[in-house]
């Protein structure tokens, strides 16, 4: 993919790219708050005013905020896509990710009655609902905790394993736990840079032999765009 950059009136943001992505590959990109991670991933999405995207149709999208409506149950939250769609809603496999998710005894509940995690874990299955080549995630495990976490960065890694996705995060062990591939992404206006190149075998241990000297690396990388 290829971006000619993007600009908020005379403020440029983002500097031109291209980006190859292969299918079943996941990308993550890493950068200080503001550097224009969400930017780039809504260029890509053609979210931004005045942008088209040659993904229109082909991409599924998780943003940072869960996006429910509050007047629709959690399932039917998480149904909404092939509904609006006009298609027959996979209501079985949303009740498997449900389960999955731990949210089985909430699918009838209001988004109102949840807390951020259930919100965000409900928001995740909404796009693994999603049957798209491209998936774009923008810090879609920042709410939840440690362990929760840790289950569903398993999970989007089994049901995603053959999809492929742009991941946006701020840690770089999620990235190097997750990704083939990190980015980080610094600069005025702001450009891709690459860190660090993975085996395909995912969910890893960052923490392990062969990827802890990969993690140190991407943080020395992150720190050095940070201070620039």
């Amino acid at each position: 993919m290829e971006g000619s950059g993007f600009a908020y009136g005379n403020r440029a943001v983002l500097a031109p790219f291209s980006l190859d992505l292969a299918a079943g590959e996941t990308v993550a990109i890493l950068g200080a708050s503001g550097c224009g991670k969400s930017t780039l991933l809504r260029l890509i999405a053609g979210l931004l005013p005045g942008q088209s995207s040659p993904f229109a149709g082909q991409a599924a999208w998780m943003a940072q905020q869960d996006l429910l409506l509050p007047w629709l149950s959690l399932q039917d939250n998480i149904l909404l896509g092939a509904r609006l769609r006009g298609e027959v809603p996979d209501i079985a496999l949303a009740q498997t990710l449900l389960t999955r998710l731990g949210l089985a005894d909430r699918a009838t509940a209001l988004p109102a009655s949840l807390s951020g995690g259930m919100r965000q874990r409900a928001a995740l299955a909404r796009t693994l609902m999603e049957d798209r080549p491209l998936v774009l995630m923008d810090e879609p495990f920042s709410a939840l905790d440690a362990i929760t976490r840790a289950a569903m960065q398993e999970l989007a890694s089994e049901m995603l394993a053959h999809r492929t996705v742009l991941l946006v995060t701020h840690d770089p062990a999620e990235a190097c736990r997750l990704a083939n591939r990190i980015f980080i992404l610094s600069g005025q206006p702001a450009s891709l840079q690459q860190a660090a190149v993975l085996s395909p075998a995912a969910p890893r241990d960052p923490l392990s032999a062969s990827v802890l000297p990969v993690l140190r690396g991407v943080q020395a990388a992150l720190q050095k765009a940070v201070a620039v």
